[in-house]
This record gives structure tokens, C-alpha cells and sequence, in this order.
């Protein structure tokens, strides 16, 4: 009995010791309280602080070997201590840091959600930030004074800011770069090749591609093109475009709003499960890629450098099949009742949750005032896409000293999105409207797209509103993102079904009352509740 009670003892001990290693805040993973005040850069003698963040696989794995980096901790004296986690890992790891109270003094890219923001807020993970914009802060101000919608749209429901935003304007309501997510990409020389005309109705699309995937257009003899490709319930690279030729459209949150301000959930309409039907003739003909049910991105990527599609979904072509002539934006076709339409995607250029400070932090104003540097207009124009000089990689930017601004340089051969994966910092920045021409060009492919966009796509745009990037309190986060999980899970899988094995009018009945007894209707509300809440502010 004595052994019996010494190991309970031992165990006990130890049960004790590892609570109170996972349990509290511990601050060992933070900075030392330096002692500074009246923080000017830079700084007398370097400091460092100890930040989290996440980074491309493309990117260094120390963020310090990012020239953006080089350069702040020579202008500030700041040196940052990071640990880095690269995208497909940084979501776990933070989460762990978080709940072991292992805290650094800041989490950049911290990918919070407003969920996030307001539960960490809650148990005082995170802290309050507005008191340290107001008084270390003043390009951050500045930035919000500027344009006040968006201190309204980073302040909680509580009163509160948690976290320091990611902003960026390349135009503004139906003519915003976001407006529409995934566009339809087709291969004009395999039209041409065909003497085939751009195809302006559903019909005429599905006759295109019948006649790319049985007339040999890439000539060599092989019956190996792919009529048409995406990634199914995949933002940009869903075929969500071609569902609004069947009636109000669709998009990655199946939520429009009409002109009369109300919240409608798409993948309940009839003009979805036409749609459906539609893909579903597509499949039987065999007309769809067999993978893209199932394909990753390299996978879809790879693809497309081949040349294989004769129609993709993405944001910019010059990602998958690069930036030639073969490949160009196919205008939206008109459905069954003959009408043309496009659903707005409820982009926005603002991501609320960009960086937030621990609790366990004790350098309060020289972590502000560093943070503040991001904000500085060309501080915040090469954090969100590269910056120039660098002589060992292609640079997206020369610096016009005299004009005191940064302009775009084309790219040779390098797709936009990979070489600003490697060189931007990504982190919490502003670039407004009126910075283009002033702090920076335009980047050539947003220019291009935006141009694309304001030819082919606006003109179709029906609905005025769009879903602004309402913060839901608490209460509310938290009742809609459960609600989702099964929700989207179940729209989701339903999706990907019914494009492949049809059957969708005898299903559709059950498919509506499931949705109901996942919580549409109050998940509906809880949206609609938010909706009129902000625009209404």
C-alpha cells in the first residue's frame, strides 16, 4: 500500500508540474521588459522583440533574409526574433502557442478571425490596441482619418480594436478588383483553330466545348485536351462564375444581397440547382476534367502551363497559363430565360485580423511604433507587394527618388503571385486610392484586370449590394460559425454530388429541409441582423 500511495503521490506531482506548464499565461516565449519610452527610430541601441507570423513555402524561412525585413530593422534598430510557420502549419501552431500561454510579444499574419479576435480579446490573450494607435501611432491615424469607414469597420462590437488591419483600394464599389473572384478563361486559339465564334449563351458554351474535346484543336493527334477545368468549392478556381446565366449566381459564401437590402443564402435558389443540372450534362458528356473534384492547386497549375484547357476559373490567367494571347476573359453568357448576369463576389480589400499584440507583451509603445512603420504609404506599398534593389531575384518595383515613389516594373515570366509570395512581408499595411500616382503605379496585371473587369464584367453586375465585412459580436461568431461547418460541409459535398451523379430533382426537396435543420434560417438572420447593422452605422 505504501508503493501504491508513492506513485499516486508521484503522479500527482507530476500531473501538477505539466498543469501548470500548459495552464496560465507563461511569458517565457516574449521580450524582456526594455525599458524604453519616447521611442524614436532608430533606436540607440537595437532591441529585439519576438514575433509569430506565417510565410509562402516560396519565401525564406528566416523572414529576416527578406530585404523588407533587411531594411526596417536598419531604419528602426529593431531586430525581430521570429518563428516562422509556413501556411498549411501556422494556423495549428499559433493555436498552440495560444492555449499553452507560450505567448511572443506579437503574431503577425495572424490570420484571426473575428471569432478569434473577440474570444482571445475575451480571456485577455490579446489586447485592446486603440489607446496605442492614438497616442505611438500616427501613420495608422492618419490612415484611418483618411478614410474613417474603416476604424468603424475594425472597431468590435464592444467598443474595442483588437488587431492592426490589412488595407488595400484598387477601385471601389461594382468597380472594386474583388467584385468578382473567379473569372472563365478560354482558349481563343483553339476557337480560332475551330473557326469557332465566343460562345454568348449556355448552349453555345456547352457546343464549344464538345467540339474542343472531339476536334483535336492543339493538333496532335491525341484526344488529350480538357474541355474545361476548375476546382470545385475552391474560391477563385470554382465554376461559380457560370451559375448567375441561371439566375441569381453564386459565390464562395453563397451570399448576395438584393437591392432592397436582403441576405439571400444562393445554394438554396432555383437558379443553383439549374446550374447544377447544367454542370451535371457537362459531366455525362464528359466534358469536365475527371480531377477537378479532387485536384490540388500545383496539380491545376501544372495543367494549365501545358496549355490543356480550353476553359479554366481562376483570378488571373497569368497564374496558370501565363500572360500570352491564347488564353482571354470569356464575357458571361446568358442562360435559359436569355438574360446575362454576374454575382458579385463580397471581396473586400480589408482583413481585420492582420496583427495583434499578446498580452505577454511589455514593450507596449516601441512594438506600436514599430508596427506603425508598416503603415507608412511606401512602407506599406512594398509590404503588400515586394519591394526594388534586390540583386539577387526579380524586383516588382524601381524606386523614382525624386518623385519619392515606387513603380511597377514588368515581370519577365514570372507569375505575379509566386515572386510576391517571395518578397512581400504580407503583414498589417494601408494602401489607399489616392496613393496610385503619388506613392506607386498601379501593378500592370491589376491595372489589366481592372480594365478586363470594367469592359466585360460590370456592365452585367445587376445587384447594387454586395456583403460588407460585417463584425458579428461574440455571441454571434459564435453561432454562425458552427452553423457553417455543417452547413457549407453539407452545400459543399451536395456540390460536387450532383455535377457528377445528377439525381438533383429528386433530392431537391430533402436537400432544402436539410439545410433547415442545419440552422439556415438562423444563420440567415444572424447575417441578415449584421447586414443592416453596418450599412445602417
Amino acid at each position: 500500500m505504501k508503493r501504491f500511495y508513492k506513485l499516486v503521490s508521484f503522479f500527482l506531482i507530476i500531473g501538477l508540474v505539466l498543469t501548470g506548464c500548459s495552464g496560465g499565461k507563461s511569458k517565457s516565449a516574449s521580450t524582456e521588459d526594455l525599458e524604453l519610452t519616447d521611442v524614436t527610430f532608430p533606436l540607440k541601441e537595437k532591441a529585439t522583440l519576438r514575433f509569430m507570423t506565417q510565410s509562402s513555402p516560396l519565401a525564406p524561412t528566416d523572414p529576416n533574409e527578406k530585404l523588407i525585413f533587411e531594411r526596417l530593422e536598419e531604419e528602426t534598430g529593431v531586430h525581430i526574433e521570429w518563428k516562422n510557420y509556413t501556411k498549411d502549419q501556422f494556423v495549428e501552431k499559433r493555436n498552440l502557442a495560444l492555449a499553452s500561454g507560450e505567448l511572443p510579444d506579437a503574431i503577425m499574419d495572424a490570420a484571426f478571425s473575428d471569432y478569434d479576435l473577440l474570444k482571445y480579446a475575451k480571456d485577455e490573450t490579446i489586447i485592446p490596441v486603440e489607446d496605442l494607435i492614438d497616442q505611438h501611432m500616427p501613420n495608422l491615424k492618419k490612415v484611418l482619418e483618411q478614410a474613417p469607414e474603416y476604424k468603424a469597420m475594425i472597431t468590435a462590437p464592444d467598443g474595442h480594436i483588437y488587431s492592426f488591419p490589412w488595407i488595400e483600394e484598387l477601385g471601389s464599389g461594382k468597380s472594386r478588383i474583388q467584385v468578382v473572384d473567379g473569372l472563365p478563361w478560354i482558349n481563343v486559339e483553339w476557337l480560332n483553330k475551330l473557326g469557332l465564334e465566343m460562345p454568348k449563351t449556355t448552349d453555345e458554351l456547352k457546343e464549344v466545348l464538345i467540339a474542343f474535346k472531339t476536334q483535336d484543336p492543339n493538333g496532335n493527334g491525341e484526344a488529350d485536351e480538357i474541355p474545361v477545368s476548375f476546382m470545385i468549392n475552391h474560391g477563385g478556381e470554382d465554376p461559380a462564375f457560370l451559375f448567375a446565366a441561371f439566375g441569381l449566381g453564386d459565390n464562395y459564401d453563397h451570399t448576395v444581397v438584393s437591392d432592397d437590402g436582403e441576405v439571400i443564402f444562393t445554394a438554396a435558389q432555383e437558379g443553383y440547382k439549374e446550374a447544377l443540372k447544367f454542370f451535371n450534362e457537362l459531366h455525362e458528356e464528359g466534358l469536365i476534367d475527371v480531377e477537378a473534384f479532387e485536384q490540388d492547386w500545383n496539380k491545376y497549375v501544372a495543367k494549365g502551363k501545358e496549355e490543356k484547357y480550353g476553359l479554366y476559373f481562376t483570378w488571373d490567367k497569368g497564374n496558370i497559363s501565363g500572360m500570352n494571347d491564347k488564353y482571354d476573359l470569356m464575357p458571361p453568357v446568358a442562360g435559359p430565360s436569355g438574360e446575362v448576369n454576374v454575382a458579385q463576389t463580397n471581396g473586400f480589400g480589408l482583413d481585420r485580423g492582420r496583427m495583434v499584440i499578446t498580452s505577454a507583451n511589455k514593450n507596449l509603445e516601441l512594438t506600436a511604433k514599430w508596427i506603425d512603420k508598416l503603415y507608412e504609404p511606401l512602407q506599406s506599398v512594398q509590404n503588400n507587394w515586394g519591394t526594388y534593389g534586390d540583386t539577387e531575384q526579380e524586383n516588382i518595383f524601381e524606386l523614382d527618388k525624386e518623385a519619392g515613389m515606387l513603380k511597377h516594373l514588368p515581370l519577365e515570366g514570372t507569375a505575379p503571385v509566386e515572386l510576391r509570395e517571395k518578397t512581400n512581408v504580407a503583414g498589417p499595411l494601408a494602401v489607399l486610392d489616392e496613393y496610385y500616382g503619388q506613392y506607386t503605379t498601379k501593378p500592370d496585371d491589376a491595372a489589366w484586370r481592372l480594365d478586363l473587369l470594367e469592359k466585360v464584367v460590370v456592365p452585367h453586375i445587376k445587384t447594387k449590394n454586395f456583403y460588407p465585412p460585417v463584425f458579428f459580436s461574440l455571441d454571434e461568431a459564435d453561432e454562425k460559425a458552427k452553423i457553417e461547418t455543417d452547413l457549407f460541409d453539407y452545400v459543399h459535398r451536395k456540390r460536387a454530388e450532383w455535377m457528377t451523379n445528377g439525381n438533383i430533382d429528386a433530392e431537391w426537396d430533402d436537400y432544402l429541409n436539410e439545410l433547415e435543420r442545419l440552422g439556415l434560417s438562423t444563420w440567415l438572420k444572424i447575417k441578415q441582423d449584421g447586414y443592416d447593422r453596418t450599412v445602417n452605422q
